[in-house]
């Protein structure tokens, strides 16, 4: 089983910016697509941005050239650099990273415990 950890998040003012890190542990064989969500109260969970091995990425609209997803596969953690916060990206950031644990095993989902962004001044 994969466990993720996620670190970074906290109160920032509108225009600065955090950086996310989500760590994979446990039983590793390889990861695949490596994800941020994110919820904000009363809205959707959404997709905030997503990188597959090959390290192709996506963003969602309302975050497209201020935030950046990267990963680091020798330490199995997806990062998340967010800049020029505004209020509307407040809510709690979750990472959710698909994978094998064996070779010929199924890719599974695991989550993240959630990490909270407040952006206000």
């Amino acid at each position: 089983q994969v466990q993720l950890v996620e670190s970074g998040g906290g109160l920032v003012q509108p225009g600065g910016s955090l950086r996310l890190s989500c760590a994979a542990s446990g039983t590793i064989f390889s990861l695949n697509t490596m994800s941020w969500y994110r919820q904000v109260p009363g809205k959707q969970l959404e997709l905030v941005a997503s990188i597959t091995s090959r390290r192709s990425t996506t963003y969602a609209d309302s975050v497209k050239g201020r935030f950046t997803i990267s990963r680091d596969n020798a330490k199995n953690t997806v990062y998340l650099q967010m800049n020029d916060l505004k209020s509307e990206d407040t809510g709690v950031y979750s990472c959710y990273v698909d994978g094998r644990t064996q070779p010929m095993g199924p890719n599974v989902g695991s989550w993240g415990q959630g990490t909270q962004v407040t952006v206000s001044s």
